[in-house]
């Protein structure tokens, strides 16, 4: 038997709040799915990107309770040059969401930023500096 990674499942407290979110980052998630208890989207690379509501989860499991004290995951967007990464930030700020580290030039040779999703997920946003080879 053969076992492939897959998806990556989170839990959204807000649903409507959390995909526009992700819709801003450049995901292609129908309006429609907004008012579903569990959305998927299948990133370029046939990995799927997974959402449930926190109701749904606690049908499923009673005992669950949202973690806390720091992030325990961080997705990654390319954003393709270090001014992409200095624009999707101050887009995603400009739309009210919160910013968790502006962009900084980070000494591994990419230009880096994070933001906070609604659920307070860490997403990271990169891109390779000029002259420099990550590695």
């Amino acid at each position: 038997m053969t076992i492939e990674f897959s998806a990556v499942g989170m839990v959204a407290d807000d649903m409507a709040k959390t995909l526009a979110f992700y819709r801003l980052l450049g995901l292609d998630i129908p309006a429609s799915a907004d008012a579903e208890s569990h959305v998927e989207t299948t990133l370029p690379a046939g990995t799927r990107l997974m959402w449930d509501r926190a109701e749904a989860v606690r049908s499923m499991d009673p005992a669950w309770t949202p973690p806390s004290g720091g992030h325990r995951i961080a997705l990654a967007f390319d954003c393709g040059s270090p001014g992409g990464v200095d624009g999707k930030y101050a887009e995603v700020i400009a739309a009210d969401h919160r910013g968790h580290h502006a962009p900084w030039d980070a000494p591994w040779g990419q230009r880096y930023a994070t933001v906070l999703d609604p659920d307070g997920n860490h997403v990271d946003l990169f891109a390779s500096l000029p002259d420099r080879t990550v590695g």
